[in-house]
């Protein structure tokens, strides 16, 4: 428990034998609960997981008959041959639940379901437990455990609902990030501060992050996407919600292992996610839950550029073509293509407004 808050961390692992024992047992001792997802790995992460929290256990059982505390939940368990039964519909369709060994309660996922399936499974486990705090952190140990409190303290204070690392407001933190990395976080970072609306936020692929219950409750986590993305992805549905968000500075730490990602499909697949939630927090913000004429400026800008975009290469084509005078159509498709540029930036601008008092960045 930390601050009079329970907390529980996801840990998501997907063939990180010689890794996730470490994480599990370097834990703070304030972390109530780790839910480790074991995401169909073909190496032996699942039989390290249950060694490592069978070391923690012993650490954590005498921690508590020293200090006669509980590990932080009476929540009374029915289960059958060791497999918890009392997970809701979704997180029992998708993975078994263990019994605890100590605080790690290990889960197996029933089939690959990715890293962002891995965190909605640990996120709909810490919800039944009742956690006031989850945090996640990846199973690889690049995230430096001693940190966490940072992320911890904005909610506790009441100051944010979610709370996230970032590892590009200093320089000295930017460097330590590979240049081909730095590059394509750069452009997600651009793509999710206009797709989210928070205009501050920076790393938004950082998966050390913290979440309020209250969040967590509140955010629509059934509809949490599940693949690489999922940070970007929560980010919108918080803003649409209208919660607070943390961002949070913080070094990089890496490690041995070698990242399995192919980039340029990677922010492919993201940058076409982003806009599907774009549209859907226009939507849902400014237009459902309440109305704010920036949606319409967006709509109205996008559309107006578009049309300018196309009657400029209409003008170029028939110009080649037929050997017409382009200054008139080239001229007009040019105001059109200014004016829906003005509109996006006025709808731009109108957002960071709204959202000003959503977000915080803390550097200490």
């Amino acid at each position: 428990m930390y601050r009079d808050h329970t907390i529980g961390v996801v840990i998501p692992a997907y063939n990180e034998e010689g890794f996730i024992g470490d994480v599990i047992r370097e834990m703070p001792d304030y972390v109530d609960r780790m839910f480790v997802i074991d995401d169909c790995s073909s190496d032996g992460t699942w039989e390290e997981v249950q060694q490592a929290a069978k070391e923690d256990a012993g650490v954590s059982e005498s921690l508590v008959e020293a200090s006669g505390e509980s590990l932080g939940y009476a929540q009374e368990v029915q289960t059958d041959g060791g497999v918890r039964t009392d997970g809701g519909g979704m997180l029992a369709e998708r993975a078994i639940v263990h019994d605890p060994i100590g605080r790690v309660v290990p889960i197996e996922h029933r089939e690959n379901l990715g890293a962002g399936g891995a965190i909605k499974t640990g996120y709909l486990a810490a919800r039944e437990d009742s956690v006031d705090i989850t945090a996640t952190v990846d199973g690889d140990g690049q995230m430096d455990l001693e940190q966490m409190t940072r992320l911890l303290d904005p909610i506790v204070e009441d100051e944010a609902d979610y709370a996230k690392a970032n590892r590009l407001l200093y320089k000295e933190f930017r460097e330590e990030m590979p240049p081909f990395r730095f590059f394509g976080n750069s452009i997600l970072t651009f793509l999710t501060k206009i797709a989210s609306g928070y205009w501050k936020t920076m790393d938004p692929q950082n998966g050390y992050t913290a979440i309020s219950s209250y969040a967590l409750d509140n955010v629509g986590l059934e509809s949490m996407y599940e693949y690489y993305g999922y940070c970007n992805d929560i980010l919108v549905k918080l803003n649409a919600k209208g919660m607070r968000v943390a961002d949070v500075a913080m070094p990089a730490v890496y490690g041995d292992e070698e990242s399995s990602i192919s980039y340029p499909s990677y922010i492919w697949n993201v940058s076409g996610m982003l806009l599907r939630d774009f549209l859907w927090r226009l939507k849902t913000k400014y237009l459902v839950l309440d109305f704010h004429p920036l949606a319409l400026f967006y709509f109205f800008g996008a559309g107006t550029a578009g049309i300018g975009i196309l009657s400029g290469l209409w003008a170029i084509y028939t110009e080649i073509t037929s050997s017409a005078g382009i200054f008139m159509r080239g001229s007009a498709s040019m105001m059109l293509f200014t004016m829906g540029s003005m509109f996006i930036m006025f709808a731009m601008l109108f957002d960071m407004q709204v959202n000003k008092d959503s977000e915080i960045q803390i550097h200490d």
